[in-house]
């Protein structure tokens, strides 16, 4: 089965997803409200890791989330009155910090990330995208021994029940290892099975290979909403007019539930957002993407460049740049590294991950109409899970199999 197909949202899910479709036959139209490739999907850090198995809701996440109201340079900032307005969000979150369910998530979350890193390999290969990439692993860096002995908790976790084996790495090899960081650390945990690339140049990439592709893309397009006829969406409304189709799918990241009322349901997606600073790369640039797990801040060498990330706040939607999380970006880089902040910062930057309470994304058909399919709400892996949710999603729209079993994601879990 092929047709017409319109993907709203011009992120990396609903560029991988555009592909797959294209690939199949599809004729797909790619709407964006804004420039294509620049949300979420512009300036993260770039990581593609099959490590990352543990959602946000586990054990102890509840104690942590309740002191981040009561400091304010906390990388995990929540602001009370975000917990007010979406108390029923935050109740989903606290139910699910348990082992059962982090277990759970965790089995599903693996399945998208080993998919996806399996694929992206296969689809830089045969478009030859140069988006910097590279499969050198992401080594988790301790500063502190207390820190560093108690992640092997969590390192025999994720090589038990997840077959995600790391590296340890002891205090005397770290800065043989990376020559970067320095003297003092505790140790680290290498993560060999994992790879990162530049976003911003996949995006561009992905941008030319779907033009050849002949699939069209509108930027500044907004969707507005659906023409429906009972049961099925006829086309999507924008201000430039209709554009029908046989099939669509919405991929719009931390804006999906502004759709909730067309789509005949309530996604659970909060914006949480993270921060980023761009610059050249330093003098004494890391070999390793680094995660120092204890800040809670991603270090990410690329050819080009080099960047601090991370930290997540939950504020909302609201669209102004907090100076303050950048300041635990280049205080936690002054810990650890020897040269942390090369001039000039070229970029600084924030994004809106959705963030599920669940940890896990939404894949599956509307129930307002059966020709919408919905695939968002991929908390802070969408980079690392795109390629598979858009082989999952080519595989839905045409009637096949799919290669991963998709129930995890179903709508029917809220």
């Amino acid at each position: 089965m092929t047709g017409r197909v319109v993907v709203v949202g011009g992120g990396v899910v609903g560029a991988c997803s555009a592909y797959y479709l294209a690939r199949a036959g599809w004729r797909v139209t790619v709407l964006d409200k804004g420039a294509f490739g620049m949300g979420c999907s512009h300036a993260n850090c770039g990581y593609v890791c099959p490590s990352h198995v543990l959602p946000l809701a586990a054990p102890g996440a509840v104690w942590s989330t309740l002191k981040t109201l009561f400091h304010r340079n906390s990388p995990l900032r929540v602001r009370p009155q975000t917990v007010l307005a979406n108390l029923k969000w935050f109740l989903g979150f606290a139910r699910r910090c348990n082992a059962t369910d982090m277990s759970a998530a965790g089995r599903a979350i693996k399945a998208l990330l080993v998919s996806s890193r399996e694929l992206f390999g296969e689809l830089i290969a045969k478009e030859q995208l140069d988006c910097e990439w590279e499969t050198k692993g992401l080594l988790f860096v301790f500063r502190s021994k207390t820190g560093f002995d108690h992640y092997a908790h969590t390192d025999e976790l994720l090589r038990d029940q997840f077959a995600t084996p790391a590296r340890r790495v002891d205090a005397e090899a770290l800065t043989a290892l990376e020559p970067a960081l320095k003297p003092g650390c505790a140790g680290g945990y290498l993560y060999e099975s994992d790879a990162h690339l530049r976003p911003d140049r996949l995006m561009s990439e992905l941008h030319r290979v779907l033009t050849g592709l002949g699939v069209e893309i509108r930027e500044h397009c907004a969707a507005t909403g659906f023409v429906r006829e009972e049961t099925q969406a006829k086309a999507v409304q924008t201000p430039q007019g209709a554009i029908e189709a046989d099939q669509f799918l919405v991929a719009t990241g931390a804006w999906t539930p502004h759709f909730n009322a067309e789509l005949g349901c309530r996604i659970p997606i909060q914006p949480g957002k993270g921060y980023s600073l761009t610059m050249p790369r330093p003098g004494v640039c890391p070999t390793y993407p680094l995660i120092f797990e204890e800040h809670r801040v991603a270090v990410t060498p690329f050819r080009s460049g080099y960047r601090l990330g991370s930290t997540m706040e939950f504020a909302g939607y609201d669209a102004t740049m907090n100076r303050a999380r950048l300041g635990i970006l280049t205080n936690a880089a002054r810990l650890y590294l020897r040269d942390p902040l090369p001039e000039p910062v070229q970029e600084e930057w924030w994004g809106w991950r959705p963030m599920t309470f669940d940890g896990l994304p939404v894949i599956d058909r509307a129930p307002a109409a059966s020709n919408v399919l919905i695939a968002a709400g991929h908390n802070m892996l969408g980079l690392s899970m795109a390629t598979a949710t858009g082989k999952l999603a080519a595989e839905w729209l045409a009637g096949e199999t799919p290669h991963i079993d998709p129930r995890p994601y179903a709508l029917s879990r809220f």
